[in-house]
């Protein structure tokens, strides 16, 4: 028997290698078909993706100094040349699905966006992002989290926040509940019907034992989710998802938010953006990266259609890379970096932030693109003008979120 300590450290039922629900499951299940709401998307490219290679300031003569051999080439000098989209900003070749949406007014992208800590530690940066206190490393609960904590409903549905990750990443972890789900077709008990009541009757008054009605709640959220959910998930508006982890956790929440299940915030994440050795320009290690990431943002929201208008998707990445490629033909830890918001209500088709120029003395510390727009302005945006909260200050504390700051985004 699992002990009263186990249960209460996860908060919920987790016999992963049986199938059962995930852990941090600690509210109560609400029926299928709670009304549609605003949702939040936030996609975290781990691993400090090259900025200033997917959003290319081709008008930069300092651009091409620095980078001989990783720089993309202008617009319209070659088939592999970036992708213009003000006359100064281009796309990197690989995010033409992007481009798409950019040019139909449905993508903002803010530059020069991130942290005021220093920090190019991997590790200490994305802490900082997900909780939402730079150079803070005792904060104990994510910004996500206490959004859903800020955010006051009657209606609590199990659904509220999922992550599509392995375990709860740290902006979701926190006196609320949220789902970590690597995989929602597992969201059961493997061996069929019969042996899924065979257990529920079983397990469940196990648990109640020790947690009251947890375990009751754990089997009627895997009811809830099978009967909301088509084994066969056809994706609409011709969208094709990758095959990859990341395009199918792309299609996991279309599935969901088209499910109605009440979710409001599902996060995701892609790696593979650390490139200190060969990274390449239109070509190589970035680009390949950079076309499954396109491919699944712009499946997602053509297969989302009029829904889109409810929900925005959110880019985010710890840090930036410097503005020199290094003797690898690669790049190393830097500061600012390029975020990006999409959706029907984002006031797309623009560069936002103030730019800060790539000539040695304006670079931070004369290595790095340096930050003009804390992340939390473009977060502390999100959260009043998308997710509706009129106090934003629990949700980012020691830090004034001004609406003057915003970006303007939404």
């Amino acid at each position: 028997m699992i002990s009263r300590r186990i249960f209460i450290r996860h908060g919920g039922l987790a016999l992963v290698s049986l199938g059962f629900a995930p852990s941090f499951l600690t509210r109560t299940v609400d029926a299928a078909g709670v009304a549609r709401r605003k949702v939040l998307v936030a996609i975290f490219q781990r691993g400090a993706v090259d900025g200033l290679n997917m959003v290319v300031p081709y008008a930069e003569r300092d651009y091409y100094a620095s980078r001989p051999t990783i720089a993309i080439p202008r617009p319209g000098s070659s088939d592999q040349s970036a992708l213009d989209l003000d006359g100064f900003f281009a796309f990197h070749p690989r995010l033409a699905r992007l481009r798409e949406l950019y040019a139909r007014r449905e993508l903002a992208i803010v530059h020069a966006c991130g942290s005021p800590d220093s920090t190019r530690s991997h590790f200490d940066a994305q802490d900082y992002m997900e909780t939402g206190t730079p150079g803070r490393k005792s904060t104990p609960d994510g910004w996500l989290n206490r959004y859903l904590q800020a955010k006051h409903t009657e209606e609590h549905s199990t659904f509220r926040a999922v992550s599509l990750t392995q375990q709860l990443p740290r902006t979701l972890q926190g006196r609320e509940a949220a789902l970590a789900i690597s995989q929602i077709g597992q969201f059961s008990i493997r061996g069929g019907d019969t042996m899924s009541a065979s257990l529920e009757s079983q397990y469940a008054g196990a648990a109640d034992s020790v947690l009251g009605g947890t375990g009751r709640e754990a089997f009627e959220a895997i009811r809830t989710m099978r009967a909301a959910m088509p084994q066969k998930y056809q994706p609409a508006n011709g969208a094709q998802y990758p095959r990859s982890p990341f395009g199918q956790s792309m299609l996991q929440i279309g599935q969901l938010i088209k499910s109605d299940l009440g979710l409001e915030v599902a996060f995701a994440e892609v790696g593979g953006w650390d490139n200190h050795v060969n990274q390449g320009g239109a070509t190589g290690q970035l680009a390949t990266r950079l076309d499954d990431f396109a491919q699944g943002i712009s499946a997602l929201v053509a297969d989302l259609g009029d829904r889109m208008d409810d929900v925005v998707i959110l880019t985010m990445s710890e840090f930036g890379r410097a503005v020199a490629e290094n003797g690898n033909r690669g790049t190393d830890h830097g500061h600012g970096n390029a975020m990006m918001a999409i959706g029907g209500a984002v006031k797309g088709g623009k560069v936002y932030g103030k730019w800060p120029g790539l000539g040695a003395d304006q670079r931070y510390e004369r290595r790095d693109l340096a930050v003009t727009t804390d992340f939390r302005d473009v977060f502390g945006e999100v959260v009043v003008r998308h997710l509706g909260i009129s106090d934003p200050s629990p949700i980012f504390p020691g830090y004034a979120i001004r609406q003057t700051n915003f970006p303007g985004l939404l």
